[in-house]
Parts: C-alpha cells; structure tokens; sequence
C-alpha cells in the first residue's frame, strides 16, 4: 500500500481520538460551563491538536526532528488555520444551513482534516525540510 495513504489512514486513526476529546471538551464548555458555542469549539480543537500532534509524532510520522517545540509550533500553526477553516465551516452549516450543531461540528471537522493532514505531510513533518533554516 502507497505510504501516503498509510500515513492518511493513521492521521485519521489519531483524528479520531481527537474527535472524541475535541467534542467531550466543546460538549463541557458549551453545555456545562455555559462558554459561547464558537470558543467552546475552539478549546475543544485545540485541546485535541496537542493530543494529535504528540500521536502524529509518534505513530503517523514516526518524526525524528531534534527540535520539538518548531516542531510543534508549526503543527499548532497549521492547527489555527485547520481551526479558521473549521470555524467558517461550522458557522456555514449550523447558522446558514441550518443544521443542528454537533452535526455540523462533524462536517467542519471533516473539511479540517484534509487542510490539516496535506500541510503536515507537507511541511511539519517532512523530513526533507529543514524547518530550523526557515526560522
């Protein structure tokens, strides 16, 4: 099997768990905490993010990168985008679309995923790039 869609098939594998602390972290501070519905959202994702980048690291890209805080730094950066991208994908679907919610959470965090995994594979992870000259 391509090595590309091996490395996919765990991003979504380790996305998968990000989805379950991603929703238990939004469900807490939306319905429980009462926070705004969008900036619960946003702890949820990012909460989840630092869980995915250290599975990522470990299992999907098996990174060998010395400095894991740059590392680490453009992960999350890639995550802020993934999360504007997620957010505008959200607002569509719940508040133009109209469809309920956590539903629409689902379909945003699908259209993330695929941003999120072509920029890693890309550039965070890339073992070919030599992040710490672009710094």
């Amino acid at each position: 099997m391509n090595i590309f869609l091996i490395k996919f098939f765990k991003f979504c594998v380790v996305g998968g768990s990000g989805v379950l602390i991603d929703f238990g972290f939004t469900y807490l501070c939306k319905e429980k905490f009462k926070i705004n519905k969008y900036i619960s959202n946003s702890i949820g994702f990012m909460i989840a993010a630092s869980s995915n980048y250290i599975l990522n690291r470990i299992w999907t890209f098996c990174s060998e990168n010395q400095n894991i805080m740059t590392e680490y730094f453009y992960f999350i950066l890639i995550s802020v985008i993934g999360l504007l991208i997620n957010n505008i994908s959200l607002w569509f679907v719940h508040s133009k679309m109209k469809y309920n919610f956590y539903l629409s959470k689902l379909v945003a965090i699908g259209v993330a995923t695929f941003w999120n995994f072509l920029a890693n594979y890309t550039f965070t992870f890339n073992t070919s790039l030599n992040l710490e000259s672009l710094i």
